[in-house]
């Protein structure tokens, strides 16, 4: 029977050595700017960002027009390439809001200069109306 203790301790601190690894990977991607896809399909692409203080979205552009509901309160500034802001969003926890197609050329970072994280959820369409 003793020989099977040190492969039942290896086992057991393999399994614990894994979940703790986890857990760190978990915390790590918890506080990190983020897209989290939901769904997509022919019509349109969902997602959740999650906008951390002071780690903005990458330079990006929308090509289609999208709604987005607010998760959380904040306000969210919206930069152009040059680090200038264009555009600034008062989100309100549980409303929905209504934001167009970006124009051509031109891309934009979205900068969350509050304390806490802005999370939305983003229904973008694949097919304007024409």
């Amino acid at each position: 029977m003793s020989g099977h203790r040190p492969v039942r301790a290896v086992l057991i601190a393999s399994v614990l050595s894994f979940a703790a690894g986890a857990g760190v990977m978990r915390a790590q991607q918890q506080t990190a700017t983020r897209r989290e896809p939901q769904f997509e399909n022919d019509e349109l692409k969902v997602w959740k960002s999650i906008i951390m203080p002071n780690q903005p979205l990458t330079q990006h552009r929308h090509d289609h027009g999208r709604a987005l509901v607010a998760l959380t309160d904040g306000t969210l500034d919206v930069v152009n390439p040059a680090g200038k802001t264009v555009n600034t969003y008062h989100w309100k926890k549980g409303r929905a809001y209504w934001l167009g197609a970006d124009p051509k050329g031109e891309t934009h970072a979205d900068v969350n200069n509050t304390k806490q994280p802005i999370e939305v959820i983003v229904v973008e369409l694949k097919k304007d109306q024409q």
